[in-house]
């Protein structure tokens, strides 16, 4: 499980660096790069601190995955777009998920 746990949250870390990148290309916003390159970059060390430090590792991916399900889950709710709100929702819920599944599993 935590091998799963450490793609995930690699991959997950990829895509909030596309997305904030994608948001400065798209529309300007140097908060989007900054904060997606940011989450991501953390999202990363929080999968390479996998297996060796698992206690550290889950607790910064899951932290990392609260703050982003607090910030886009609302606002997919009330803009209901997709791109990004709805996508990075869904990734920061299974972010969620996978580090307290990985937690439990020990």
């Amino acid at each position: 499980m935590l091998g799963a746990a450490k793609v995930y949250f690699i991959i997950y870390g990829l895509l909030t660096i596309t997305g904030g990148i994608v948001g400065y290309v798209k529309a300007g916003s140097v908060i989007s790069i900054i904060a997606g390159s940011i989450s991501g970059l953390i999202l990363l060390a929080a999968a390479f601190l996998l297996p060796d430090h698992k206690t550290a590792g889950l607790i910064v991916a899951l932290v990392v995955s609260v703050l982003l399900a607090g910030q886009f889950v609302p606002k997919f709710f009330s803009t209901h777009k997709v791109m990004p709100a709805g996508l990075m929702s869904v990734l920061s819920v299974l972010g969620i998920i996978v580090a307290i599944a990985t937690w439990l599993r020990k």
